[in-house]
């Protein structure tokens, strides 16, 4: 394992949040805000998916099946201990919460996503079928930071097997965003050089949420929990659980 890259937890209040981290990155680009909501009694589990924090060779062996199973666990795990049990992710991360929402339904108190990724359009991808039986990796996606001096643990290299079922993935997200109806706090950054915003504009026309609030971050790139805008981002997902929940403590 990379150092840096292992997962935290944290049992505190009866409030519990899963947090899911992004494709090829690692619960260090979530742990900041796992930790801040551990500082304020909030119950945490943020997760190393498999493949994830060692290397792209590795991750090349893995499937969107096995990091959902990861994080589907770790719901699981706050589940008996909790009253309430929140999703949240960054990028995919944002992917694979909205799949816990989708297939726990009322389980899941509410949802946090920042950057969320469910689709993606590339003049390349048509061919991945194909490429990834030739060319094991692409160059990496990693690092889209603002803030000087910071840096994302990440690969240097995109692993395509491993893109090729993210891809499957997001097509059992986006064919059943109708069915979230949790309460949702989307944040998106106004310029990310990753995921385009149209992947949260899809999110939030096609989700049943009443209770929806967007917050665009003016000053972060993608990674933004690692970005300018981290405790912002910190700062209004408790608020938003600490509402939803009616208390944290």
């Amino acid at each position: 394992m990379l150092p840096g890259a292992e997962p935290f937890a944290a049992d505190r209040g009866r409030v519990g949040v899963v947090l899911c981290h992004g494709f090829t990155g690692s619960p260090q680009g979530l742990r900041g805000w796992g930790e801040a909501l551990a500082a304020s009694d909030v119950s945490v589990r943020l997760p190393r998916l498999p493949g994830h924090g060692t290397t792209w060779q590795e991750m090349n062996r893995t499937t969107w099946d096995e990091w959902y199973g990861e994080v589907d666990a770790a719901f699981g795990e706050l589940r008996e201990r909790c009253s309430s049990v929140f999703v949240a992710g960054l990028s995919m991360g944002g992917a694979l919460a909205l799949r816990l929402a989708e297939q726990h339904g009322g389980d899941v108190a509410g949802l946090v996503l920042v950057n969320p990724a469910v689709v993606v359009r590339h003049p390349m991808l048509p061919a991945l079928p194909v490429l990834r039986r030739v060319l094991p990796s692409f160059p990496p996606i990693k690092g889209d930071i603002k803030k000087p001096g910071v840096t994302e643990l990440g690969y240097d290299k995109m692993p395509l097997h491993a893109l090729a079922s993210m891809l499957k993935g997001y097509a059992l997200v986006s064919a059943g965003l109708g069915t979230v109806d949790q309460p949702l706090l989307l944040l998106r950054s106004a310029v990310d050089h990753v995921v385009p915003s149209a992947n949260s504009a899809l999110v939030l026309a096609r989700v049943a949420s009443s209770d929806v609030t967007e917050i665009v971050l003016e000053d972060s790139y993608h990674v933004a929990t690692l970005d300018n805008d981290a405790e912002r981002i910190e700062k209004e997902s408790l608020a938003f659980i600490d509402r939803v929940a009616g208390g944290v403590s």
